[in-house]
């Protein structure tokens, strides 16, 4: 129905028909409404049975969002169910939302504190809150990864299947409409008085290097673009993590409308930065006290460099620096934005 509506507006605009469009855009109001009023109407059930909690490595992390204060995390985990549970370790994906103060504590080869259930192995919840127990095993296990074999999901879903029914569908119903309308559409004569226009054509180039670094970056432009305003440079972080074999990079750039990232395939994972992990939303906080208190009265310019930490176990070093007409002056900080450091204008410590 969907498919026969849009078709039936398309149909409508070609033929310049009112009525045809009028009627394809009122069926696909009706069907948007119904569509609506259908997803509020969940049956009230009973709650799910109480998990077991469990410890599990975190492989890797996406955030999908930065809008809100939660932010919808996309996780991939080994759970290690506990001695007296017969089940294995496992691997599972699971999103969560977390809160953006939290983001900086789930980073990948970490341990975390999860709630499962036994009877339904892939619906895990991260416990971001755990005991105090819970939370020193976290901090002293030491958890394998288990192998993609192992990976489990919800045997009543089936995206693939789902999505094919439903494109098929769709199609089915614009071809009906276009087979109904096939005498208008196709039997009218092309204008005499409009040159014919050569086809068109395109090309694209692509290159390849041998070295084992890469960097990209993106620029945003125009009015209200500043990689400052909130959600901003998460997003900006997730394009170019499109435009990278990996997410793992050994130097972040940041400026006002600017972000750069660069990487190293020989480095180990120790000596990189996972792009999701990054306290983006903590870093405009950073960019003002930097402003405001390091003696550069009117600061021309900004930028935040982010690079891995150099001893064992240290997470990224965060250095803003600020520049106007009293000279250059930085602050370090590190991943949870407390200030390790400050460099005046002056020369000042």
């Amino acid at each position: 129905m969907a498919g026969a509506a849009l078709a039936t507006v398309t149909v409508g605009v070609i033929l310049e028909d009112i009525p045809v469009s009028a009627v394809g855009g009122g069926a696909l109001a009706l069907l948007i409404l119904l569509a609506v009023l259908g997803g509020k109407r969940r049956p009230a059930g009973e709650g799910p049975p109480a998990g077991r909690l469990a410890l599990a490595r975190i492989e890797d992390l996406r955030a999908t969002g930065g809008e809100s204060a939660d932010v919808p995390v996309r996780f991939r985990l080994t759970v290690a169910p506990e001695p007296g549970d017969a089940r294995p370790a496992y691997r599972v994906k699971t999103t969560q939302h977390i809160n953006l103060a939290d983001l900086p504590a789930y980073r990948p080869r970490g341990i975390a504190v999860v709630e499962y259930r036994p009877d339904k192995p892939w619906d895990v919840r991260i416990v971001t809150r755990p005991t105090p127990e819970w939370a020193r095993r976290a901090e002293e296990a030491e958890i394998d990864s288990a192998p993609d074999s192992t990976l489990v999901s919800n045997p009543d879903v089936d995206e693939g299947s789902w999505c094919l029914l439903v494109l098929l569908a769709f199609l089915a119903g614009a071809v009906l409409v276009v087979l109904l309308f096939r005498g208008p559409l196709f039997t009218a004569e092309p204008d005499e008085d409009t040159p014919a226009k050569p086809p068109s054509s395109s090309s694209s180039s692509s290159s390849s290097s041998s070295s084992r670094t890469f960097s990209t970056s993106t620029t945003v432009s125009g009015p209200g673009t500043s990689l400052l305003a909130f959600g901003r440079m998460r997003a900006t972080a997730t394009d170019l993590e499109t435009r990278v074999e990996t997410t793992y990079v050994t130097e972040v750039t940041i400026e006002e409308h600017r972000m750069a990232v660069r990487g190293d395939s020989t480095r180990p994972p120790t000596g990189t930065l996972h792009l999701q992990s990054l306290p983006y939303e903590l870093l405009p906080g950073l960019v003002r006290e930097a402003r405001t208190t390091l003696g550069v009265r009117d600061p021309e310019s900004w930028r935040i460099d982010i690079t891995p930490g150099t001893g064992a176990g240290e997470g990224p070093r965060v250095r803003v620096t600020v520049s106007g007409e009293e000279g250059t002056a930085h602050l370090d900080a590190d991943a949870t934005a407390r200030i390790t450091d400050r460099r005046a204008a002056d020369g000042k410590g």
